[in-house]
């Protein structure tokens, strides 16, 4: 007799009630569950969270816009390889604009030291358990900055697809960063970010012959989600398609001055 199941031979076996199925927690109308809260008041809590949120980042925005800096919300998985673009983006935009740039992470001032290796000045916000930046973070950052008209300002929020969606900052565009090496399910596993972003980057392209990955499904799949984002294939390695995301910076920095003046 079998010791697990009892069945009498020597192979266990599992209820076929078990062996498939689909629990979502996200059903429901605030699209996700906590022990002890409804529906409703989960609903409740998010708006009065993001109406708070959302406040200071008009704000924030304003002010920036009046500043005449234009500001990118880098958000992404850990190891999507942010902080190393983000180093060769200042080393390529440099001469054409002042760069700052604010770094988040739960833990650690690691990015904020190897930003400022390359002479631009970064502040560090740590979060503790919190698994993204706010608004009022942002802004507690700037106070510390004297930004010149006409400067970058880069957010790289902390590495996580799913709260960053939610939370505005006050930047001009999000940008989400994904790596090849992450497969190409994300942009269905994690709709919220790709919807929200205005740009897709893919890092990493370098790593493309030695993965089984299929880069026209990455594309098609966050255009299923987000059919107007844009799409540039980098590797921070090679230098691959860096020159097209500078364009795509400068020329929309540009617009966003325009807008501002008018």
């Amino acid at each position: 007799m079998c010791s697990v199941c009892g069945c009498g031979s020597g192979t266990p076996s599992v209820s076929p009630v078990a062996t498939f199925g689909h629990v979502d927690f996200g059903a429901g109308p605030a699209g996700a569950s906590v022990p002890g809260l409804t529906q409703d008041r989960l609903i409740r809590i998010e708006r009065d969270v993001l109406a708070v949120n959302d406040a200071q980042a008009r704000a924030n925005r304003a002010r920036l816009a009046a500043s005449g800096v234009f500001s990118l919300n880098l958000v992404s998985s850990p190891g999507s390889g942010k902080t190393t673009l983000l180093v060769k983006l200042i080393e390529q935009l440099r001469t054409a604009h002042a760069i700052a740039v604010i770094e988040g992470d739960q833990q650690t001032s690691n990015d904020a030291e190897r930003i400022r290796a390359t002479g631009a000045p970064a502040i560090q916000i740590n979060t503790g358990k919190g698994c993204h930046l706010d608004a009022l973070m942002v802004a507690r950052a700037l106070d510390r900055f004297l930004l010149a008209p006409g400067s970058l300002l880069f957010i790289e929020n902390v590495g996580n697809l799913v709260c960053p969606a939610d939370f505005d900052l006050g930047e001009a565009h999000k940008v989400v960063v994904l790596s090849v090496t992450e497969g190409e399910d994300k942009p269905l596993k994690y709709p919220g970010i790709f919807t929200a972003s205005d740009l897709m980057v893919i890092t990493k392209s370098d790593l493309l012959p030695h993965l089984d990955v299929d880069l026209a499904a990455i594309m098609a799949h966050a255009r299923r989600i987000n059919p107007a984002i844009a799409i540039i294939t980098v590797s921070a390695r090679t230098g691959e398609g860096m020159a097209e995301l500078c364009a795509w910076i400068t020329a929309q920095a540009r617009q966003n001055l325009r807008t501002a003046a008018e």
